[in-house]
Parts: C-alpha cells; sequence; structure tokens
C-alpha cells in the first residue's frame, strides 16, 4: 500500500504535461494559469496543516518558489519547440544529474566507494538516456529550433535544482513551505509573463482559468511526494517519482500524436528506460 500512495507523484506529474498540451494557451498563459492553481491548493491546504512560520522559512520558501516558475516556463517553452515526447526525458535527466552533483558536492552523500562507484554509474546511463531521447532520424524542426529547445531546458533544470537544493540546505519542511513558496511561484511568473513582443494575446482568458489545473495537480503531487517520503522514505520515494517521465514521454506520442520513426519510438523507449533506471540507483546511492 505504501509503494502505492509513493506512485501518486509519478502519476500526477507524468499526466500534468500532458493536460498542459492538451489544453494549450501561450507559454504567458500557461506559467500564469498553473502558478494560479498551485497558490489555490496552497491556500487550501493551509487551512487543513499546520505550518511553522520563521523569517528564514518564509523568505527561503519564497525564493525557491521563484525559482520553480523560471524551472517551469522554460520547461513550457521547451515543449512548444521541441515536444513533449523529447523534452520530458531530458528534462528529467538534467535535474536527476543537476541535483545529484550538487547533493555529492554540497552535501557529501556519496560518502563511500560503493556509492561512488554506483552513482557515477547512474549518472552514465542517464546522460546516455538523455542522448537517445534526443535522437531524430529527420530533424523536421531544424537544428536551430533544437538548439533553443535544449537550453530552455538548461535554464528550466537549473531553476528546478535550485528549488530543491536550496530547501534541502536550509532543512526546511516541505508542509511548512507550501504557501510560501506558492505566493513566490505566482509573483515570479507574474513579472516573468508581463511582456512579451511575439505574444500580444491576454495573460487572463478562460484557458488561463483552465490551466489552473495542472498546477493543482503538480502542488499534489508535491505534497503526496511529502507523504510518501514518511512512509517509504527519501531515497524510495525520490527514485518511484522519476516514473512519471514514462508516462509523460509515452503518453505525447500515443496521446499528443507527437510523429515518431519508429526507430525514434525504439531510441525514446530506451533512452527513458536508462534515465529511470539512473534515477533508481541514485535512490539507492542516497538510501
Amino acid at each position: 500500500m505504501n509503494i502505492l500512495i509513493a506512485l501518486i507523484p509519478a502519476l500526477l506529474w507524468g499526466f500534468m504535461p500532458l493536460l498542459i498540451t492538451k489544453i494549450g494557451g501561450t507559454t504567458r498563459q500557461q506559467t500564469t494559469g498553473i502558478t494560479f492553481g498551485a497558490l489555490i491548493f496552497a491556500c487550501v491546504a493551509f487551512v487543513f496543516t499546520d505550518p511553522v512560520y520563521t523569517m528564514e522559512t518564509v523568505i527561503i520558501s519564497f525564493l525557491t518558489g521563484c525559482l520553480w516558475s523560471v524551472g517551469q516556463m522554460f520547461q513550457l517553452k521547451s515543449f512548444k519547440l521541441i515536444g513533449v515526447s523529447k523534452a520530458m526525458p531530458i528534462s528529467t535527466g538534467m535535474q536527476l544529474v543537476g541535483t545529484t552533483l550538487c547533493g555529492v558536492l554540497l552535501f557529501h552523500e556519496w560518502d563511500t566507494t560503493f556509492r561512488i562507484v554506483f552513482g557515477f554509474i547512474a549518472l552514465a546511463l542517464i546522460v546516455i538516456g538523455i542522448f537517445m531521447t534526443s535522437y531524430a532520424e529527420k530533424e523536421e524542426a531544424g537544428q536551430a529550433t533544437l538548439n533553443r529547445g535544449l537550453l530552455a531546458l538548461a535554464i528550466s533544470s537549473a531553476g528546478y535544482v535550485s528549488y530543491v537544493v536550496i530547501i534541502q540546505g536550509f532543512a526546511i519542511n516541505g508542509l511548512d513551505a507550501i504557501l510560501p513558496q506558492a505566493i513566490g511561484m505566482v509573483m515570479a511568473a507574474l513579472i516573468m509573463t508581463a511582456r512579451s513582443k511575439d505574444d500580444k494575446e491576454s495573460r487572463f482568458i478562460k484557458k488561463t482559468a483552465w490551466l489552473a489545473i495542472p498546477g493543482m495537480i503538480w502542488a499534489m503531487g508535491n505534497v503526496a511526494m511529502i507523504y510518501a517520503n514518511s512512509l517509504v522514505g527519501v531515497a524510495t520515494g525520490f527514485s518511484l517519482s522519476q516514473l512519471g517521465v514514462v508516462i509523460s514521454t509515452l503518453g505525447a506520442i500515443l496521446l499528443l500524436n507527437e510523429r515518431k520513426t519508429r526507430k525514434e519510438i525504439i531510441f525514446v523507449i530506451i533512452g527513458v528506460i536508462l534515465v529511470v533506471i539512473g534515477g533508481i540507483m541514485i535512490g539507492v546511492t542516497k538510501a
């Protein structure tokens, strides 16, 4: 039963990119709607939890919420540039590598020979998996578009990794962070989407309201992750949460009809498997 609960974040986070893409909207509308959805959920959670706030908790949580919004907006940009099925494995892989290296360099998590060897094998699998998922027989969008997508993912992953590492560094309780984080998400989103030369459409339309649903889904996954970690441990919970990439990647091909050749699909499947195995192996090193 505990393992099933620990799989909830993977299910929610794997389904989230598919729903965002299906609803549509511009990157500005998507970023705005998602962050407001997270804030709505945070306000509801506040009523049913008993958070303990200190000045440090509020400021650091707010800052990490801003960083999360940076990660989210650039990930959404990458979806439009190279598609969900290509972007999600690369994004997951980059985040795994980034958080792991920060854990090793800043928090000295790999303190035995076994963890060092096992960890570097895991990182190698993830990197190979990333390259395999980005393989294309014929690059329809062009190399320039692919490069823009990869740059967006690099910025996105930097935002996500910073969000995770800073919270870990200050040892802030996840439930205490939810509301100030959500406020930071909204504030950063409103600033980043304030103006756009290429996008004249308003941020606040009916579609923006629908996009609040994926935001609430992300927030539910976040709370489920916190609860699952208390049941099965951070290492197992972290590993299982990475399985969401399977849902989003294959779902994009099957449900969103993102076109792939047979050879590309094989590469994507193998690449996703390698990223997931690498993520699970990293979870073992954290155990």
